[in-house]
């Protein structure tokens, strides 16, 4: 059978080639085309646009960036009404993906959606399109099944595929030697994100708290996406380092983290490692996201627990003092410590111990044999 994958952001090109390597074995004789990054193209998808150029944050930079976004569109289409495949199979990237969907439903074409947009958050009565445009949807979040079910809309958690890679992975042993860390200093992680926006909004004010912890080193999990000189400038200080794409490492080595709001608080919950969590956007998006957004939390740990297990700074909390206090909090205080891991354990309790793009791909082809 003939797919068609479309990812555009890092964490989906990750959770996508892992998905293509399922899908070829459940499927040998799979042709796959698509849009997204380095890591679908090595699975054995054709890329015909990398993520990297797709990556636009918030509000106001997705208005800044319209014309190229809808260029990329109809470029999106037109491939697609050439390759024709069987299924158009989408990642997360809920602005650009859902306007694909109409696309290819109006074209005849079945529609997957793997990792659901966040309709639970805001704007929830996108439900009813999705369920006009999306003929299967597969869930990660263990909450999401209920939500949908509240809509008469039935879809398939096949449990989370962060949970997958954490499982996975095995560290490095000469992750430090390998990177030129110190032995005798624990390790603060430093995860800023991956879209320059987010870098740049947040990594100098993370790093400006390295005064207050002098007993410890501050390793920053840059992206190869990126040049070395664009970190460079905010390596400032020999307690500062940076390592490139080895985030997982990084947290198998690390005492505490500071971490962007995002996919990698469950990635740093996972690896049991105490954190805290981190967000700032321009004034523009910040104020329009308090208006639309309707979920209590910002960070996947704290929505899966449904409760608040790790502390977020947002917009004016986002200050060195407070993160200061917070971080101090997480390495010192032992009660404190014993919640958020506890919180910890109630996250993978729910999550459960599925192989998410096993089940995924599976479910897949057996819905299209069906048909």
């Amino acid at each position: 059978m003939k797919y068609y994958i479309i990812a555009g952001e890092r964490s989906g090109d990750l959770h996508a080639a892992n998905l293509i390597k399922q899908l070829k074995r459940q499927d040998p004789a799979a042709q796959i085309r698509g849009w997204g990054g380095d890591m679908m193209q090595e699975a054995g998808m054709e890329l015909v646009h990398h993520y990297r150029e797709m990556a636009f944050m918030g509000f106001a930079e997705v208005f800044r960036s319209l014309r190229k976004i809808l260029g990329f569109l109809k470029a999106c289409k037109a491939d697609i009404q050439r390759y024709q495949p069987d299924v158009v199979i989408l990642v997360d990237y809920a602005g650009f993906n859902m306007r694909i969907a109409k696309f290819a439903k109006r074209q005849g074409l079945k529609v997957f959606y793997y990792i659901s947009p966040k309709i639970w958050a805001w704007n929830q009565g996108r439900v009813h399109t999705i369920k006009k445009l999306v003929d299967r949807m597969f869930v990660i979040m263990p909450f999401e099944e209920e939500f949908y079910a509240r809509f008469n809309y039935k879809v398939d958690y096949v449990g989370n595929p962060v949970h997958d890679s954490v499982i996975d992975h095995v560290p490095t042993p000469d992750f430090r030697q390998r990177n030129r860390l110190y032995n005798n200093k624990p390790i603060i992680a430093v995860l800023p994100g991956s879209r320059r926006q987010e870098i740049e909004n947040m990594l100098h004010v993370m790093l400006s708290v390295l005064p207050s912890f002098r007993d410890y080193q501050f390793v920053v999990a840059g992206v190869s996406n990126f040049a070395r000189e664009y970190y460079e400038q905010y390596n400032k200080d020999p307690n500062i380092k940076i390592v490139y794409d080895q985030t997982y490492d990084l947290l198998s080595h690390a005492k505490a983290a500071l971490v962007t709001s995002g996919t990698a608080t469950l990635e740093t919950a996972l690896f049991n490692v105490p954190q805290v969590v981190c967000y700032k956007t321009s004034p523009v998006s910040y104020v329009i996201g308090k208006l639309v957004i309707k979920v209590p939390y910002i960070s996947l740990v704290n929505l899966i627990a449904d409760k608040p297990v790790v502390t977020e700074l947002i917009q004016d909390d986002f200050t060195p003092r407070k993160i200061v206090a917070e971080l101090k909090q997480v390495l010192f205080d032992k009660y404190f410590l014993k919640q958020q891991l506890d919180g910890y354990a109630l996250v993978r309790q729910k999550i459960g111990g599925f192989r998410t793009a096993e089940r995924a791909a599976e479910l897949m082809v057996q819905y299209l044999q069906e048909r």
